[in-house]
């Protein structure tokens, strides 16, 4: 029978070529986020009176962005207002009578804490009218408006989406195989698709676990400034240089 020749392989035995990798010189595709973004959420049922934002405007920290109809939380306060000076009236008075032996300290510590109830309500009721303010946690501007002017909303309903001002984020994902020759604070470049410019950007994070499907890591960075012209979900690529 005829030998295979020594250090030579039949065909199932051939080496198989090894995959191609993307080289670091590649672009790796990236998505613009916000600074910071959140959804407000009605505190309290009621009715909007007034709606100070609209639709991408800018507005202040600090700044109030939905007015809520508080007339009924403000009764309350009258009436236990009203409560309160009653109790403090009686209080008073047992007090006066418990010095002339007329009443017990049962009677006057009754009294106390009916002092004490009025005075936790009025707290409560200035609270409900204090969440019919609502006001912006952040500079910023409206992404999407859930409700308008008039409308009632209950407690938890959506009202506004909100996204900050401020150096915007980058998110990336790049191959596994660029982890050890990654770090934290690496300069690289961002060309926008939406504007044809290229911006400088600075890795932020790097996350600790490697997807084990795609065999890429994410990378968290942002841009070294502000720029008017780029928005959140803009998207582009973002091009590594001088990497080995």
């Amino acid at each position: 029978m005829w030998a295979q020749p020594a250090g030579t392989r039949g065909p199932s035995a051939a080496a198989k070529p090894a995959p191609a990798t993307l080289s670091k010189s590649e672009p790796v595709r990236v998505l613009v986020l916000p600074n910071g973004e959140t959804t407000l959420a009605s505190p309290v049922p009621g009715r909007i009176s007034v709606l100070h934002v609209g639709l991408g405007l800018p507005f202040r920290e600090g700044a109030v962005l939905v007015s809520l109809d508080c007339q009924e939380p403000q009764a309350r306060l009258g009436m236990a207002n009203a409560d309160l000076a009653s109790a403090t009236d009686q209080y008073e008075a047992k007090l006066r009578m418990q010095g002339l032996e007329q009443a017990s300290d049962v009677e006057v510590s009754l009294a106390a804490s009916a002092v004490a109830k009025a005075k936790a309500q009025i707290d409560l009721y200035k609270f409900q009218i204090s969440q019919c303010t609502i006001r912006a946690p952040w500079s910023g501007s409206t992404a999407k408006l859930h409700v308008r002017s008039h409308m009632t909303v209950t407690a938890g309903q959506p009202l506004l989406d909100l996204v900050r001002t401020g150096v915007l984020y980058l998110k990336l994902n790049v191959p596994s195989a660029w982890i050890s020759s990654l770090k934290i604070g690496d300069d690289f470049q961002v060309a926008i698709d939406e504007t044809g410019k290229t911006y400088p950007a600075k890795v932020r994070r790097i996350n600790s676990r490697i997807d084990p499907v795609s065999q890429t890591v994410e990378l968290e960075a942002t841009m070294l400034k502000t720029y008017s012209e780029l928005l959140p979900g803009m998207s582009g690529f973002a091009q590594f240089t001088g990497m080995p």
